[in-house]
């Protein structure tokens, strides 16, 4: 039983040092990963949380100690041998929960209003400058709630006044395509 308590002394410390430390001095600057101790990229390129980050290390550690406690007093499991794996299991389900949960808020995070270049396409945008015959002019549109700009041509090589709709047709590099609506 003492050593469930030790772990989950240690782990509810090191939570509560790190809150502490990491208001007092702005974060981990120290570790070397610009001040985020638990970063990390996974294999799909989104920033997230590794099993091994210090974070989920010691919920695992608190959750053993905790799980090792309630377990080891009742009396069903209070032997070493049934208390220690089941302490065990429960730790490793609760972080994996943690870093689920995480990892899942991170993902939402890293949601972006930029627009994906083929999405664009029939999108409406209006000519923030004119399209000169064979020339290249400016159109503005919206996409995800956000302005953007982009340099344009006349689908069929005609100029194009300011203010005018005009329908995205196709987007060839940076180089957008469009035609005028009536």
């Amino acid at each position: 039983m003492i050593i469930y308590t030790i772990c989950l002394v240690f782990g509810l410390m090191f939570t509560l040092v790190s809150v502490f430390f990491g208001h007092l001095f702005g974060g981990h600057d120290a570790v070397g990963t610009g001040g985020h101790a638990d970063g990390g990229f996974g294999s799909d390129g989104v920033p997230g949380i590794s099993f091994f980050s210090p974070t989920i290390l010691a919920v695992f550690t608190t959750a053993f100690g905790a799980f090792g406690i309630i377990l080891s007093e009742i009396s069903v499991t209070s032997s070493l041998w049934v208390s220690a794996p089941g302490a065990f299991g429960s730790a490793l389900g609760v972080a994996w929960g943690v870093l689920w949960g995480m990892n899942a808020a991170f993902r939402k995070m890293q949601g972006s209003s930029e627009a994906r270049v083929g999405q664009l396409v029939g999108t409406t945008a209006s000519l923030a400058s004119p399209i000169p015959e064979n020339g290249v002019g400016e159109i503005s549109y919206v996409y995800g709630g956000s302005r953007y700009s982009a340099p344009a041509r006349s689908e069929n090589g005609h100029a194009i006044a300011t203010g005018k709709l005009v329908k995205i047709t196709r987007i060839v590099g940076t180089q957008y395509f469009v035609e005028a609506t009536n």
